[in-house]
């Protein structure tokens, strides 16, 4: 799946179906992912809310959370059903929710396990099966726990593996501190393709930037983006022309912005608050002229119960006031 160049992490509170939709305006191709869904949530609530998404997101992902392979493999058809290009499974989230649940980033102690889920998650959809793991948890030796997690998920199909190149501390981090705070090991996980040359593997884990993707693509053979897509979302402006197709335009921010109106429009009309929307915006002019304005006005109105599309018209011409009254210097890159 060539859409695995580049991809733009699942992020809990963060990636949901308003923040992808808006990343599909910077981008066309990289391949986008759903926060993390539990298999009870799936089976159990409503599916509608929690799986629901515009056709215009593809291709997009949803990432499962679970540890029982009948129910991992029922979720999996569920979400088959609503028409996501790729099942993945969580085997690197560290919250404490996450391990009373034995999911997430303490299955990276029971492979076996992973590697059953896997497979019954295979026989049970068509689409691709996939894995986002860590490089290991606690005081496991990553060199060994890696290459093993690696390995039982190939046996039982999985042909790409997603590592976010951190150890995951189950005991005395905080999630937050879970994605900083253990070092990066880059290494082990180019180690890790080199060894398994016949399975996909993508990288993951404070990747700032396209140039830095560029690097990481020279030894593995995907990337995949967290914070920085989030934080400063223009980053991926580029990633179409840059990684898929030499002839693709490159869209300025205010046409980013202006295609994503028509969106928030339809979305208020249906009952959806702005700032369920534009809390996924802040961050499109970040380092330009006018962005503190951009952001301030947005996050000082959005939130009123009676916000429309007038705050996201206002943002931007404040923007543009901020831009035309800036410096000549620091308008050199400056959208056209």
């Amino acid at each position: 799946m060539a859409e695995r160049l580049i991809s733009v992490a699942p992020m809990m509170d963060w990636t949901d179906r308003h923040d992808r939709f808006f990343l599909r305006l910077v981008t066309r191709h990289a391949l986008l992912y759903t926060e993390m869904v539990t298999t009870g949530a799936v089976i159990h609530g409503d599916r509608r809310r929690l799986l629901g998404y515009d056709e215009a997101e593809h291709p997009v992902a949803v990432q499962l959370g679970g540890s029982e392979p009948s129910e991992l493999a029922e979720a999996a058809r569920i979400a088959e059903g609503f028409g996501y290009d790729e099942i993945n499974l969580n085997v690197g989230c560290p919250s404490d929710r996450v391990q009373s649940g034995r999911f997430g980033a303490c299955l990276m102690q029971e492979p076996d396990l992973v590697a059953a889920c896997v497979e019954a998650m295979g026989k049970a959809v068509t689409v691709p099966v996939t894995v986002k793991c860590r490089i290991g948890v606690d005081d496991q030796d990553p060199e060994a726990a890696l290459p093993a997690m690696a390995k039982s998920v190939r046996e039982a199909g999985c042909k790409t593996l997603i590592v976010h190149a951190r150890k995951a501390w189950l005991k005395g981090l905080s999630p937050k501190e879970n994605r900083d705070v253990p070092p990066l090991d880059y290494p082990l996980v180019y180690r890790l393709k080199r060894d398994m040359p016949d399975m996909e593997i993508v990288i993951n884990g404070g990747i700032p930037d396209l140039d830095a993707s560029a690097e990481h693509l020279a030894h593995v053979d995907g990337v995949m983006l967290g914070r920085a897509a989030y934080q400063t979302p223009y980053v991926l402006a580029e990633a179409d022309r840059r990684f898929y197709d030499p002839a693709a335009g490159i869209p300025t921010r205010a046409e980013i912005l202006e295609r994503f109106i028509p969106y928030v429009e339809r979305e208020l009309a249906a009952g959806t608050h702005l700032h369920a929307m534009t809390r996924h915006i802040l961050g499109l002019y970040q380092g330009r002229p006018g962005a503190r304005a951009f952001r301030r006005h947005i996050s000082e109105n959005a939130p009123r119960p009676d916000a429309g599309i007038e705050v996201l018209r206002e943002a931007l011409a404040r923007v543009e006031r901020g831009a035309a009254s800036a410096p000549s210097s620091s308008l050199e890159t400056l959208d056209a």
